[in-house]
């Protein structure tokens, strides 16, 4: 390595580290100031210490003394060969140059996006959904814009659960980004249930208190709304869900549609990661009551330690008042606007859901009763996006074969993106709202 040490561009640099010192107190008199991405002490570190292993690597990998995969042998000997043409010192310093680079444009991409002038802005009066019902925190928000209160059976109400690790607002985004204003405008009547952070008594909920206890009332009110049984459409855990609700009440739910729902936990690598961190993850749910959302966050980083690295640097190169820099940090302020997890869930979901698989095994209970999808008799929509790398397909796609009236439909969109990417509404919105309304019944 040269001489010369590593220095990151000293503006971001400093910002960064006068940031990460701040008090709670300070944070809270800057609400302009955005603090993502989360946890930002993770997303720094991986990508610095991957970096940087490139020049601790690299005297091994010219003396030839790196242990490389057998299958990867003929690359190893043409990548020595080619090292050992090189100046070292010429060689160690272009990559310290390379590493430098890249950590400017991730820092410079965060910078940007904390002073980004967008916001969401969906909170007028005209603008926000009607509040239906609410308990707590939870919220049933009604986005049948303009109605005059007068249940109209000719259109579907659709009542969607999402998952209890995000905002709910992923389905009402922006603007330009919603499924649920999408979905108003297409002739359905979309309902979301907005589960809102564990506060209080709710820090100690489990699945039961949810499912049982607020979905089950928010259901209640839905239907007293609509006048007639609804449509359930769960997104992710949300998927997950609803289904208890559909085999307990199936006069009150007509039909079923899950977005991204996994089944099989034992499958793709998250499993492994949250096995692995059992130990860590209790500790903590004993010590906090909750599991934080850097955690959440944390446990999502570790399937890709350096996306962020590459989101950011991609950023920092778009047009400010580009439409698609203005997409980028609508999503990133729903990504950095997570809520704890409820100390019960998050140990059913933990242990009982990626420890034991307890779905796919066919142990899960809710209220005392199994969960089992093959009971479901409506009529089941099943969609897995094929690019899905947070619910790998893998783990959704059982749900198919075990549901008699499934029908299945695999979308070239990743797990956020069939619901928030530029393609959403002509490779799954428009075909949705189509499918919603053709399972309504002609009166």
């Amino acid at each position: 390595m040269p001489n010369s040490a590593l220095k990151l561009p000293m503006r971001a640099a400093a910002r960064m580290k006068t940031e990460l010192h701040m008090t709670a107190a300070e944070t809270q008199r800057q609400p302009e100031t955005r603090q993502g991405p989360r946890p930002l002490t993770l997303h720094l570190g991986s990508a610095a210490a991957s970096w940087m292993s490139s020049l601790a690597v690299l005297p091994h990998a010219r003396n030839g003394s790196l242990k490389w995969n057998k299958q990867l042998a003929p690359q190893a000997e043409t990548l020595a060969s080619a090292l050992a043409r090189q100046n070292p010192e010429a060689l160690a310093g272009a990559i310290n140059d390379e590493v430098h680079r890249r950590m400017a444009d991730f820092l410079a991409g965060i910078d940007d996006y904390r002073k980004h002038p967008y916001r969401r802005g969906l909170d007028s009066k005209s603008d926000a959904p009607e509040v239906l019902w609410h308990e707590g925190s939870s919220r049933l928000l009604d986005y049948g814009f303009g109605s005059t209160g007068t249940a109209d059976r000719r259109v579907p109400t659709v009542l969607f659960v999402p998952s209890l690790i995000n905002r709910a607002y992923i389905l009402d985004l922006s603007r330009d980004r919603s499924l649920m204003r999408y979905l108003a405008a297409s002739g359905v009547r979309p309902m979301l249930l907005d589960w809102g952070a564990p506060v209080g008594g709710e820090r100690d909920f489990g699945l039961d208190d949810y499912i049982a206890g607020r979905l089950n009332a928010a259901l209640d009110a839905a239907l007293s709304a609509a006048g007639q049984p609804v449509m359930l459409a769960g997104y992710c855990m949300g998927g997950l869900l609803v289904m208890p609700a559909a085999l307990a009440r199936p006069s009150d739910i007509s039909s079923l549609v899950l977005m991204a729902t996994p089944w099989d936990f034992h499958t793709g690598s998250q499993g492994d990661i949250i096995g692995a961190l059992n130990l860590p993850l209790e500790t903590i749910l004993s010590a906090m009551g909750v599991l934080p959302v850097d955690v959440i966050q944390a446990l999502f980083a570790a399937l890709d330690p350096l996306l962020a690295a590459r989101k950011f640097s991609h950023f920092a190169k778009l047009a400010p008042n580009s439409a698609a820099a203005r997409n980028f940090v609508a999503l990133e302020d729903w990504l950095n606007d997570g809520v704890d997890l409820a100390g019960g869930v998050a140990r059913e979901c933990l242990l009982g859901w990626y420890g034991a698989n307890d779905t796919a095994q066919g142990r899960w209970h809710v209220a005392g009763q199994a969960i089992h999808p093959q009971r479901l008799v409506q009529p089941v929509l099943n969609i897995v996006p094929r690019r899905d790398r947070i619910v790998p397909p893998e783990s959704a796609e059982p749900l198919s074969a075990l549901i008699p009236s499934a029908e299945t439909w695999r979308p070239a969109l990743g797990h956020i993106g069939m619901i928030a990417s530029p393609r959403a509404k002509r490779s799954l919105w428009r075909p949705l709202a189509a499918w919603i309304k053709a399972q309504q019944p002609h009166n």
